[in-house]
């Protein structure tokens, strides 16, 4: 592989952090520095000289700084290929200098859609010059370095260091391969920010930021998150999470999230499925309550709070093995005892909104859906029963509903007073969704006598109902929309249950 030694530079940098060593040592290496506007100004304030891209060009910066590189004199400078004859003539033939090395980034695009800017400033920040100059000098790796972000400033001063001015053709071809992940990267969220409300049928996905994992969700595959994770929450103990961890907890905050506002909550998660949930007056007894609701698989789960965790709290969660505990924040003494499992991992959970947006790979593709934004509330409750739902059944029944939303389908969800008795999880019939509820129920010493049940779907038959009577089950929450609706309903009259219905289904698949 060749090396090449850098005997001229182009910078033009919208961030001059870190980049005066760079300048410097390229000084030091006798190296021809051109530039632009703020970056030339920023260079000769180091005392260094910098030739204008306009002494080259003959033409100044136009349209308000739109146009200022973009010319055949600069961009023949970057292209040309050392090793050809051709090439090498007309840059004689048209005093083009040669270029080695082009020091570039972009327009903050994704930092001003994000700052809330209006459309003209986030349209003005879409570079034109900037990613010409990053995809000519990395097309060009053969011949030229093109250094694309600031990220990598640290790691070129290195390279500069080490090599005194020389690059084999492996490192510029690894620096071309950042630039084209910063290329891509950023035409993928200008693309998106104009297809918000297009719907062109086009998915576009680019993750700058990846972690490697220990393993997938077996030991025998390999891991990978790509996403923000310190956007969503703070980290404060314990190991790396792994890939079913993460899984665990996504499911964890979308369920929390349907009661963010309200009182004390506590739900302990295992494999994406809430095992225990209460809402109480206070979060000691909010936690006894929802452990209550199936302390074995408890053990080695995810726990989440509405609330901020106390001492008493704490105490309790101490107790128990538990791989993860989520919650908008820990009181100091609380963290301290939380902090005693050197391998517990707590979080943070910021105040955040999720993606409005599902995606799941399937088949040789992948599919996309809107997020489920409806949460079932009191004015959406359709009753079409005789007996009618008291005020405490209505709160357990849209309580149910918002765990149902939840648990994976088909499944039944059993409540009362504002707790998780038991839930069917990913049953094939709906029968052995509420069967294998009841019986959970029983197990842990449930009273279902007063207690409500939420379906994901309709009943088809009203084998269900019947089964929920025995049971002691005397209020039931489903989407309706069934041919057969009025079986059920006609058997929930003739044994005085109280049926509502949403008009939504919420299945999870």
């Amino acid at each position: 592989m060749s090396n090449k030694s850098i005997s001229s530079a182009l910078i033009s940098v919208f961030s001059k952090d870190g980049l005066a060593p760079i300048v410097q040592k390229l000084n030091d290496l006798n190296v021809t520095i051109y530039s632009t506007g703020g970056t030339e100004k920023f260079i000769k304030d180091l005392g260094i000289d910098v030739v204008p891209v306009e002494d080259v060009t003959s033409y100044p910066s136009i349209l308000g700084g739109r146009v200022k590189t973009l010319h055949p004199k600069v961009f023949g400078g970057i292209l040309n290929r050392q090793d050809h004859e051709g090439d090498v003539a007309e840059l004689k033939e048209f005093e083009i200098p040669q270029i080695d090395l082009v020091i570039v980034d972009l327009y903050p695009f994704e930092k001003t859609v994000a700052s809330g800017a209006s459309n003209q400033d986030i349209i003005e920040k879409i570079d034109i010059g900037g990613i010409s100059l990053i995809r000519a000098a990395a097309k060009n790796y053969a011949d030229v370095t093109c250094v694309s972000s600031v990220d990598d400033y640290a790691e070129f001063l290195e390279l500069l260091a080490t090599k005194n001015g020389e690059t084999s053709e492996e490192d510029r071809k690894q620096f071309a391969a950042k630039a084209f992940n910063v290329s891509s990267h950023y035409d993928a969220a200008i693309f998106n920010y104009f297809n918000k409300n297009q719907d062109i049928p086009t998915l576009k996905i680019s993750e700058q930021k990846g972690k490697v994992l220990r393993y997938g969700e077996n030991p025998h595959q390999k891991g990978f998150f790509f996403g923000d994770f310190d956007a969503i929450f703070k980290k404060l103990h314990g190991k790396e999470l792994s890939y079913n961890n993460l899984l665990d907890v996504d499911a964890a905050v979308n369920l929390m999230l349907e009661f963010k506002n309200d009182a004390p909550t506590f739900a302990v998660l295992k494999h994406n499925n809430a095992c225990g949930l209460a809402q109480r007056d206070t979060l000691h007894q909010a936690y006894l309550d929802a452990l209550a609701g199936d302390p074995v698989s408890a053990f080695g789960g995810v726990l989440i709070s509405n609330s901020e965790i106390d001492v008493a709290t704490a105490e309790e969660i101490h107790k128990l093995f538990c791989e993860v505990v989520i919650a908008p924040s820990f009181s100091p003494e609380a963290l301290d005892i939380l902090k005693g499992k050197k391998n517990r991992i707590l979080l943070i959970l910021n105040d955040i909104e999720m993606p409005q947006t599902n995606i799941r790979t399937c088949l040789n593709g992948v599919l996309v859906q809107d997020r489920n934004n409806v949460t079932d509330t009191l004015e959406d409750l359709k009753a079409v029963t005789k007996t009618t739902a008291t005020s405490n059944e209505l709160d357990d029944l849209i309580f149910a509903s918002k765990i149902c939303k939840h648990t994976k389908s088909n499944t039944i969800v059993l409540v009362k007073d504002k707790q998780l008795c038991a839930s069917g999880t990913g049953q094939t019939s709906r029968v052995d969704a509420l069967n294998q509820a009841i019986h959970k129920a029983k197990s842990f010493k449930f009273d279902l006598k007063g207690s409500v049940m939420a379906s994901d779907a309709f009943f088809p038959f009203p084998d269900c109902v019947e089964i929920a009577d025995k049971a002691g089950i005397t209020a039931v929450i489903q989407p309706g929309g069934s041919i057969k609706d009025q079986l059920s309903i006609d058997y929930c009259d003739d044994n005085n249950i109280a049926m509502v219905m949403t008009g939504t289904r919420h299945f999870k698949h």
